[in-house]
């Protein structure tokens, strides 16, 4: 048996703060050690102890890593590895939902040969809503984000050529670059219709290969620090 845990950061907001679409471009550390901690007890809960850890260098990724280590009893090392770093929001990096989708918004309505200034804000905010929920629910990219979709399924699947019979390699990664990680079943389309792929921070998604080749998804974005 071959096993891939992917895990998502913990908050790097406070509650009552304002989140903004925090990028690979934005490197902020965690607020809490809660969700970080959470994967730790629920992997340990679970027995699986990870052979190898790895995490994408950015503080809120090596952090949560650290901490899921910690209370795994620091079985192995973590290491950096920025094939899976969160994507690069472009001119939404580090803006809030509601800029992001008045700005998606006007990109869109020029692209479709309209003028922004000819729509209402709830009209412009309507067609960069649509595109955002297009990102939540195929991982189709609204214009403008600098994401190598190709790129990105590709260093998910080598991650998990990579993984060894017997091995449990846990990764850390952001909601960008998880949701792409189904493509390693095989069948991304179907597995997008039937789970929501914006993965919660915090959240864990183990994937098993009894034959090395064919992967297959025990669970999906499971909230571990309610788990546990």
């Amino acid at each position: 048996m071959k096993t891939l845990i992917i895990a998502r950061h913990g908050n790097t907001f406070r509650k009552g703060e304002t989140p903004t679409r925090v990028g690979s471009r934005t490197d902020l550390p965690l607020v809490e050690e809660e969700r970080g901690r959470g994967i730790g007890k629920y992997l340990a809960k679970l027995g699986l102890t990870p052979t190898r850890i790895l995490a994408a260098p950015l503080q809120r990724t090596m952090g949560t890593a650290a901490l899921a280590a910690e209370e795994l009893g620091n079985p192995c090392p973590v290491q950096p590895d920025a094939r899976f770093i969160e994507v690069d929001y472009g001119p939404d990096e580090n803006h809030s939902e509601e800029e992001t989708k008045a700005r998606l918004g006007a990109d869109i309505a020029k692209a479709n040969g309209t003028d922004p200034a000819t729509l209402s804000p709830e009209e412009l905010d309507a067609l960069g809503e649509a595109a955002i929920e297009k990102w939540n629910a195929e991982a189709i990219v609204p214009p403008g984000w600098k994401v190598d979709v190709a790129q990105i399924i590709s260093n998910w699947t080598s991650l998990a050529e990579e993984v060894q019979e017997g091995e449990v390699l846990l990764c850390v990664s952001s909601n960008g670059t998880i949701r792409f990680a189904p493509h390693i079943t095989g069948d991304y389309a179907g597995f997008c219709a039937e789970h929501d792929i914006k993965v919660a921070t915090g959240g864990v998604c183990i994937f098993t290969s009894e034959d090395g080749n064919t992967w297959t998804c025990q669970e999906w974005g499971v909230k571990a620090f309610k788990k546990i």
